[in-house]
Order: structure tokens, then C-alpha cells, then sequence
């Protein structure tokens, strides 16, 4: 006969039910700040990109599986999973190139001329060149304010009989 597991009520937590008419709280009530709207073009392209390396990837991965499947002796499968781990350390050293750019925000003609063997030469050198980046030029210097956005005229008083309404 199995022995019956009592439960230990210092690690459950309970769960409250709030009265009718509340919502309950948590999670589910809070609301996420707005995120910034990106343009469909720039969301296209680097799905694209994300889809070439990943079909690079996988023909990559199909090659290495022929050449581990087809070696007969030591010395082939030794050169095999050589040339797999160069492959290897040459993504890893990519990505934490990549890290470190985008650390830094160095755009990607600066990030492949970083220089160093460790993480932190990397941070080094990506540090010395942050400051010859220049940082791109905004969209518009208008600060989010067109005089030409409103069609109808603004009212003050009713601006702040809104006001007053609205804060508490």
C-alpha cells in the first residue's frame, strides 16, 4: 500500500480569489509600456537574414554529418571534428564580437575590426573605437511636436477642465 504525501504548508502559496466585480491582481492587470513600432521593410529584411543563416547553418551541419558518417578510420574522423571545431570557434569568437559591438553600439564596419584575444582586449579596443563612431543622424529633430499635426485649434480652458477631471 503507497504511503500518502502529506502536504508542507511553508512552501505552498495560496491563491485568493478576489470579490465579484474586482479584477484580480497580478499579472494579468498589468499593462506592458508600448513598444516602439518598428517598420514592416526592416522586420522583412532581417527575417530574411535570419533565414539565409539558418539555411547556411543546416547545410552546414548536412556537410559535417557526411564527412563524420563517411570516415572508415581515426584519421578521418580525427580531421572530421577538426575542421568542426574551427568551425566552432570561429562562431563563438563571431558572436562575442558581435556582443561586444553591440556593448559598445559600434556599427558592423567597426565591430569586424576589432582586435584582441580575450573579452576584455575586445572591451579595450571596442572602447578606443567608440569614440571615432559617429552616431547616426536622427529620423527628425522636430521632438515628437509638428505645429501642422493638429487640425483643430487648442483650447486652454478645456485643457485644463481635462486636467482636473483626470488626475485623481
Amino acid at each position: 500500500m503507497p504511503e500518502q504525501e502529506t502536504p508542507n504548508t511553508e512552501t505552498e502559496q495560496t491563491v485568493e480569489t478576489p470579490p465579484e466585480g474586482e479584477a484580480p491582481k497580478g499579472d494579468e492587470t498589468e499593462q506592458k509600456p508600448a513598444e516602439e513600432s518598428v517598420p514592416a521593410e526592416v522586420l522583412r529584411k532581417k527575417l530574411t537574414d535570419a533565414n539565409a543563416e539558418a539555411a547556411n547553418y543546416r547545410t552546414k551541419l548536412r556537410e559535417t554529418e557526411a564527412k563524420l558518417s563517411s570516415a572508415k578510420t581515426v584519421e578521418e574522423f580525427e580531421a572530421a571534428t577538426a575542421v568542426l571545431k574551427e568551425q566552432v570557434e570561429a562562431l563563438e569568437r563571431q558572436i562575442l564580437l558581435n556582443e561586444v559591438a553591440a556593448k559598445y553600439e559600434l556599427p558592423a564596419a567597426l565591430a569586424k575590426r576589432l582586435v584582441g584575444a580575450t573579452p576584455e582586449e575586445l572591451e579595450a579596443d571596442a572602447k578606443a573605437l567608440s569614440q571615432f563612431a559617429v552616431a547616426p543622424a536622427p529620423e527628425s529633430l522636430t521632438g515628437g511636436l509638428n505645429p501642422g499635426d493638429d487640425d483643430e485649434d487648442f483650447d486652454p480652458v478645456k485643457a485644463v477642465a481635462d486636467f482636473r477631471r483626470n488626475r485623481y
